[in-house]
């Protein structure tokens, strides 16, 4: 008997029974379904997570002014000293294993062109922003250090400030007016897509740290050269546990914070940050697999369970077969092919119901997935597996029928 006359017999069986057929594949469809929601939000969060790091920079540490205490009680992130431009020098120099260092200050501003206006944020930094970042400029240039020791006034734009302010048109050499201060494009920046909190990265405008002091801070008594937050990128080879506590004891140092006293700064590794974020994603991945795997097995129980009372339904028709020359492995191959059947039935609906949830997903969780051919393969693979593993006693069983005994059955 060959397979394809197999198949063809089961889709008979299975079809005088059609209700039958269809309630017992509910469990496989919960299962397979599962199966795609979970691989598809796993593999989304994990490549969204690599494409944000891609898109801050791999290696990087950022620090950031912590808060002050007024009687024991904090007062808030940023209200303490400022970070400072020999803080970020003393880094530089004593850490080991850092490619590049800035120090970043940021306010969200109008800026003016002609007759066009947009409200931006707008960043003084230095000049080793732009390698911290892995963000090449698609036309122009970006500007160097010393046109950040010099307070250039010039500026390098996101993708998104070009369009909204030029359009088609090219924007080098134009002039835009930041806080009434006149810029001079020089470059336009890659695209960068969102960043983890949801935020256009390619809506900003970057400017010496020199001239944003002059032009979008007011300068801190205290700290004249202030930075606001520090991004530090470290060599791929650099420890990056290492360096962080080098920084926390520079720190430490040069802010006179003694010992036993909470640190009025904090050091963060971004992307240990983002698989943080993804922690609540990755539970609810496995809790789905946790539900997908107990529905394949409860489907499987079930075709099991149909299967065996197919046999016991049709003992006399494996008896005539069995008699007239029929083997036995044509009747267990007979019936693993209508379990098997019974499962790609269930696969293919919770293949469509899992493509539909994923969706759903998608549209009003706004998680991250990823759906490819290998997840699909994986979720009819599980379906045959378990029709074959579940099927196999009642065709067995089936299989070791004797001929006389079974035409003697009503």
């Amino acid at each position: 008997m060959t397979i394809w006359e197999c198949i063809r017999v089961a889709i008979s069986a299975l079809g005088t029974h059609g209700m039958r057929s269809l309630l017992t594949t509910l469990g496989i469809v919960i299962g397979v379904a599962s199966v795609i929601v979970m691989v598809a939000v796993g593999t989304g969060a994990r490549s969204e997570v690599e494409r944000q790091i891609n898109s801050l920079g791999t290696n990087i540490l950022q620090i950031q002014p912590g808060s002050s205490r007024v009687s024991g009680r904090a007062a808030g992130t940023g209200t303490s000293l400022p970070l400072s431009d020999g803080e970020v020098a003393a880094i530089k120099d004593q850490v080991h294993g850092i490619r590049a260092i800035t120090g970043t200050l940021t306010r969200v501003a109008p800026v003016v062109s002609g007759n066009m206006n947009w409200l931006t944020s707008v960043s003084g930094v230095h000049a080793d922003y732009f390698t911290v970042r892995d963000w090449e400029p698609s036309s122009g240039r970006v500007f160097d250090e010393a046109e950040v020791r010099a307070g250039a006034r010039v500026a390098v734009i996101g993708s998104t400030v070009a369009q909204q302010m030029f359009g088609q048109q090219n924007p080098l050499g134009a002039v835009l007016r930041v806080v009434n201060i006149p810029l001079t494009v020089i470059g336009v920046l890659e695209p960068k897509g969102q960043s983890t909190s949801g935020r256009d990265q390619d809506d900003i405008i970057v400017i010496p740290m020199t001239t944003a002091r002059m032009v979008i801070v007011t300068r801190n008594k205290l700290v004249p050269a202030q930075v606001g937050a520090i991004t530090v990128k470290l060599e791929p080879d650099a420890p990056v546990a290492r360096a962080k506590e080098e920084i926390e004891r520079i720190l430490r140092e040069r802010r006179r914070i003694q010992a036993g006293r909470e640190d009025d700064f904090f050091v963060r590794d971004l992307a240990e940050y983002l698989r943080t974020r993804t922690a609540a994603q990755q539970t609810f991945g496995l809790l789905l697999g946790a539900t997908a795997a107990i529905s394949l097995i409860v489907g499987g129980i079930g075709i099991m369970n149909i299967m065996l009372v197919s046999v016991t339904e049709r003992t006399r028709e494996i008896g005539l077969r069995l008699a007239v020359g029929a083997w036995q492995r044509d009747i267990m191959m007979q019936f693993l092919v209508e379990a098997m059947s019974l499962c790609m039935l269930g696969g293919l609906i919770g293949l469509a119901l899992g493509l539909f949830g994923t969706m759903l997903v998608a549209f009003f969780a706004q998680w991250p997935v990823l759906v490819n051919a290998q997840i699909i393969a994986l979720a009819l693979a599980a379906a045959a597996a378990t029709g074959i593993f579940f099927g196999f006693y009642p065709a067995r069983r089936a299989a070791a029928l004797k001929p006389i005994e079974a035409l003697r059955m009503e």
